[in-house]
């Protein structure tokens, strides 16, 4: 059993991470050359059956139980104005989750996707960041604990998601601790603050940079210092998917904020993810081109909840529908092959 007891013991568990199966990807490879098709004509279709048949480990990859993951958190630097909506609002959308009344439950339907809303102590906020640390060792432990525990072992695809008032702010000092720049780098409107709220924003990262300086290059203590629960829960989740060789599907720049450590602690930390869309949320697109991932798709969104890789679910059962149903040229008669 994977020791998460504390931060020393996950950044253990972050290193000698297990690669894909070359093999499978190989064979995945060679099906795609000799299907009813000029090479390559699918573009990124044929590259995603390829990346699931190595993480899924058999050339015929499939998408039979696809779990999207969304994990809510309170945040007190919201007590700093740096949110459009109060912070109970996190309490009252897991409720509305729960109801089946949100956006992600719409979704995850359409998708063929099994949903599950994990709420971390939403009644108690973390730390303000600006000022003191976000969570505790024993906090942040626990957080991860519960993302990596939340990932099925069945599971063919993993997609994350999160919920927190507040947690742009939260995200956006985790990644300008990452990969360098101010508050003004890396904010956005978020739930949509009016030009003080990102102001306040920008500000906010700046104090927490400031406060907690001399801990900031590690990218677990990062997260721990100036992230959040729900951050936490998606970093062990990413995690918790890689151990168990599980294809990761991420959402928009809170999600991509929370993983980033991953691939900062460990090369190719996040060979295992694909990135389901880049969102409106400025800063997003340059959190991707930091860590090297594409998005699938582009489409204004700035939800979260997992909605933008519950949408990418499909491009990805598009893919498989191509790469397992199509004929081979010997199959059809056709001749090229």
């Amino acid at each position: 059993m994977t020791d998460l007891s504390s931060t020393d013991a996950i950044r253990a568990a972050c290193r000698g991470l297990p690669d894909g199966d070359v093999d499978a990807a190989r064979a995945a490879a060679e099906r795609q050359g000799t299907l009813t098709k000029p090479p390559g004509s699918l573009g990124r279709l044929e590259e995603i059956a390829v990346f699931l048949a190595q993480w899924q480990g058999r050339a015929q990859p499939a998408l039979k139980t696809v779990d999207i993951l969304v994990f809510a958190g309170s945040h007190g630097v919201v007590a700093r104005g740096v949110s459009a909506f109060p912070s109970e609002v996190t309490q009252q959308m897991v409720a509305n989750f729960a109801a089946g009344g949100a956006a992600i439950n719409q979704l995850a339907q359409a998708a063929g996707a099994r949903l599950s809303v994990v709420p971390l102590e939403v009644d108690r906020p973390t730390g303000d960041f600006t000022c003191e640390p976000a969570m505790s060792d024993a906090e942040f432990a626990d957080a991860v604990r519960t993302g990596y525990q939340a990932v099925p072992a069945e599971a063919d695809l993993v997609c994350l998601g999160e919920m927190g008032i507040g947690n742009t702010t939260a995200a956006a000092a985790v990644v300008a601790a990452l990969f360098g720049g101010g508050g003004a780098r890396w904010v956005g409107r978020g739930s949509g603050v009016d030009d003080a709220g990102v102001k306040r924003k920008a500000d906010a990262v700046d104090a927490a940079l400031a406060c907690h300086a001399g801990a900031l290059a590690d990218p677990l203590s990062a997260l721990r210092l100036v992230g959040g629960r729900e951050l936490a829960a998606m970093f062990g989740a990413a995690l918790g998917a890689r151990r168990k060789r599980i294809p990761l599907l991420i959402d928009g720049f809170v999600c991509t904020a929370a993983v980033a450590p991953l691939a900062r602690l460990e090369t190719g930390g996040l060979a295992h993810a694909l990135a389901g869309h880049v969102s409106a949320e400025a800063a997003h697109g340059k959190v991707l081109a930091e860590l090297g991932l594409r998005p699938l798709l582009d489409l204004g969104m700035r939800l979260g909840e997992g909605s933008g890789a519950a949408v990418a679910i499909s491009i990805l059962r598009a893919a498989l529908a191509c790469h397992n149903g199509m004929a081979t040229f010997a199959e059809a008669g056709v001749s090229g092959g």
